[in-house]
């Protein structure tokens, strides 16, 4: 049995400035998106695209701000909606108190989404090549947002078999061992997502395919990891036994497995008809 370690959340402190470790993991995500996002650049079709049908790295640039805004907004108006809507719904002021914490990833999901929307239809390039580009570019810093949740202590996992070598103790979560949740969702929808899908994306498939890739891998590797993961407590376990986390999960695959096949099946029409 393992005890979390007491880690301070500041990481540097400058006079009044504390720069915190949950930014810097922020940072780190930030920072690897630029640098997936060149490298995806060489990728098919993206390499072989010309004038004004080309990427650049000012376009990675732009998509990255974009996309900042929408999980910001995003995913905190989806923790309220999600999660507290009838908390905030009686506290409405609070939404903006971003400080206080609480921020869904599927939420940001969703603002990621539109912040896509916004950027094909203002460079007039289409949506799902737009969601293709930016889908394996996504899945590490995920894994960086857990670290930070980890170094933070937040999210602990459900109680674990006291025998398990890795169970942890965390701080406020009792004296029992749990399953550390945040590096199960590292490894799973962080690493091994990151994977998968980077590996699928190096080749070219039908037009939105890598996008709907994502949702359905996205969706399945969530869903296992919330076996292991304490569900909120003003919330706890819903309908079938089943964490918010995972109902959330529920049309992810199901829309992305959808997306998958109809893709294909369009791409191989369309392929036929030449």
């Amino acid at each position: 049995m393992l005890t979390h370690p007491q880690i301070d959340p500041v990481a540097v402190q400058i006079g009044p400035l504390s720069v915190h470790w949950y930014g810097l993991t922020y940072l780190a995500a930030f920072g690897l998106f630029l640098w997936l996002g060149a490298r995806r650049l060489r990728h098919p079709p993206f390499d072989r695209l010309q004038g004004a049908a080309a990427w650049s790295r000012k376009d990675v640039e732009d998509i990255l701000f974009l996309g900042v805004l929408g999980v910001v907004l995003g995913g905190r108006l989806g923790y309220c909606l999600f999660y507290k809507p009838a908390y905030y719904l009686a506290h409405p002021l609070e939404v903006f108190a971003v400080w206080q914490g609480g921020m869904s990833f599927h939420g940001g999901m969703l603002g990621v989404i539109a912040s896509m929307v916004w950027f094909a239809r203002s460079r007039q390039r289409p949506f799902w090549q737009v969601a293709d580009f930016v889908a394996p570019c996504v899945p590490t810093g995920l894994a960086a947002g857990r670290v930070g949740n980890f170094i933070n202590g937040e999210l602990p996992g459900r109680l674990a078999d006291p025998s398990l070598p890795w169970g942890m103790v965390f701080r406020g979560a009792g004296d029992l061992p749990r399953h550390p949740s945040q590096v199960y969702q590292f490894l799973l929808e962080g690493l091994l997502l990151f994977v998968l899908l980077w590996l699928y994306a190096r080749r070219e498939h039908a037009p939105g395919r890598v996008a709907a890739a994502f949702l359905t891998g996205y969706g399945v590797l969530r869903f296992i990891a919330e076996f292991f993961r304490e569900p909120d407590a003003h919330l706890g376990l819903l309908s079938l036994g089943m964490s918010m986390g995972q109902w959330l999960c529920v049309p992810m695959v199901l829309a992305g497995a959808g997306l998958w096949w109809w893709f294909g099946q369009a791409d191989a029409a369309k392929k036929g008809t030449r």
